[in-house]
């Protein structure tokens, strides 16, 4: 892990670094004595684009209960390289969508090989994050894709608890996965989502094998999450945190 920049804003570090090509922020408290627990922040890819809101969440862990708060670029997110076949699978869903197709296999195509991708990056990332002295467990999972937050919980056993959001698409086969799952959850539905099945979602969260699971249904659309689900996340782990 290579620190490329670093700024300081009302008591929280800000770090933008690079691991193995893969860029990535790391916000710590400015003035830790000891190491704090981590939680890693998922989202639909676009570090820039993203970083208002990735900040915002960010400092909810930070500023109120004294976390380390993590990030890195998605698989053919941002500046990194695009796939091919990636984008022929956006096209294609947008295109079986607007006429009312069947979406299943295309979707397949396209979320299965990045939660393949994106897994074992995260827990790489994971690996460097826990290296540092300033950085320890337990360690939370908040964000999407949501298809990679289920994989990762399931493989990692270093991740808690998880704040999933359910705003993407979800592959079958995840199904079975979902039913894996033990740790703590904590599920965040958009009810108005315009780019998400409600249905599908809700029949997800009934797939949750965890027996300590919570849905968060707001009304709105995609972007419009509330706040108060911003510092509730953060509450939630902050409850997981022992």
């Amino acid at each position: 892990m290579k620190f490329t920049s670093a700024q300081l804003d009302d008591g929280v570090l800000e770090r933008a670094f690079t691991l193995d090509g893969i860029p990535g922020i790391l916000w710590t408290p400015e003035s830790a004595s000891v190491p704090v627990p981590l939680v890693l922040l998922g989202h639909p890819g676009g570090l820039h684009a993203m970083h208002s809101r990735l900040a915002g969440r960010a400092r909810a862990s930070v500023v109120e209960h004294g976390f380390a708060a993590a990030t890195i670029e998605l698989p053919g997110g941002g500046e990194r390289p695009r796939s091919a076949a990636a984008e022929q699978a956006r096209s294609d869903l947008r295109r079986a969508l607007a006429a009312g197709d069947p979406v299943d296999e295309i979707v397949d195509r396209l979320v299965l090989p990045l939660v393949d991708n994106a897994v074992p990056e995260w827990q790489a990332a994971l690996d460097a994050l826990l290296a540092l002295p300033e950085v320890r467990g337990p360690v939370g999972f908040s964000g999407g894709p949501i298809a990679i937050g289920i994989r990762f919980a399931v493989v990692e056993p270093r991740i808690t608890a998880a704040v999933l959001f359910a705003g993407s698409f979800v592959p079958a086969a995840m199904f079975d996965e979902a039913r894996q799952l033990t740790i703590p959850l904590q599920v965040l539905l958009q009810w108005d989502d315009e780019g998400n099945d409600r249905q599908a979602a809700l029949d997800l969260f009934d797939a949750l094998g965890s027996k300590e699971k919570t849905l968060h249904a707001n009304m709105g659309g995609h972007a419009g999450v509330p706040q108060s689900e911003v510092t509730g996340g953060a509450q939630f782990f902050a409850r997981h945190s022992s």
